[in-house]
């Protein structure tokens, strides 16, 4: 059975949530106080957090950033805010859908469902040294920011931080990025790597990634235990 945490600070609305997905066989616990939320939700490893916006102490988007970070996941936010650039921020933070309020029951739960299954047996956050990387997502997170990295870059640095601090070959890199181990064209991978660079750069990070001249490219750290 899986287990959703709700946090919802207005008690008729939080009633009804938990009402609609015990019926729908959910183990359910909603946050009733406030004060610190995220170590509320961390001890309580939910399966699934149904995360409102507009919240006493600490904004929702805050509370999403922090359980991003330390690898919590699924969020669904369900919010009265319909504002696109809500919702865009929200997914740049890391939730994994958004809901607006009200919305049918029906809709709530095909979406929990949808989640619950992507995630299901899927691996947690990993550990870049300096960094965290969700590989699901190819997001980025360091400390209390985060990043999301475009498909191709997603791959390079997973890549690397498997594999740190092992060198990992130009022939690997371009078989994950193209299927094949020839170069798509001589510059394709420095490009690609040039651009994974520059993102890095927005958290100071682009200096992780070392070039072995004829070799490849490899993530600074320590060696693996």
């Amino acid at each position: 059975m899986a287990r959703i945490t709700i946090v919802e600070d207005d008690s008729w609305m939080r009633e009804e949530l938990m009402d609609i997905l015990q019926k729908a066989g959910y183990e359910v616990m909603a946050i009733v106080d406030f004060h610190d939320v995220v170590a509320q939700i961390a001890t309580s490893a939910p399966d699934l957090v149904l995360l409102d916006i507009n919240l006493p102490e600490q904004s929702g988007f805050e509370i999403c950033k922090s359980l991003k970070s330390k690898g919590i996941a699924p969020i669904l936010m369900l919010t009265s805010r319909d504002k696109l650039q809500d919702e865009l921020h929200g997914l740049h933070l890391g939730a994994d859908d958004y809901l607006t309020k009200p919305c049918l029951r029906d809709r709530l739960l095909a979406r929990i469902r949808n989640l619950l299954r992507r995630f299901e047996g899927q691996p947690g956050l990993i550990d870049g040294g300096s960094f965290s990387l969700d590989p699901n997502t190819f997001t980025l997170y360091k400390g209390s920011q985060s990043l999301l990295l475009s498909t191709n870059e997603g791959k390079i640095l997973l890549a690397l931080v498997q594999n740190r601090p092992e060198i990992v070959s130009k022939s690997t890199l371009s078989e994950l990025l193209w299927g094949t181990d020839q170069y798509i064209d001589e510059n394709a991978l420095q490009v690609n790597l040039t651009r994974l660079r520059k993102t890095l750069r927005q958290l100071n990070l682009e200096n992780q990634i070392e070039t072995i001249r004829g070799q490849g490219y490899r993530l600074r750290g320590q060696l693996k235990p």
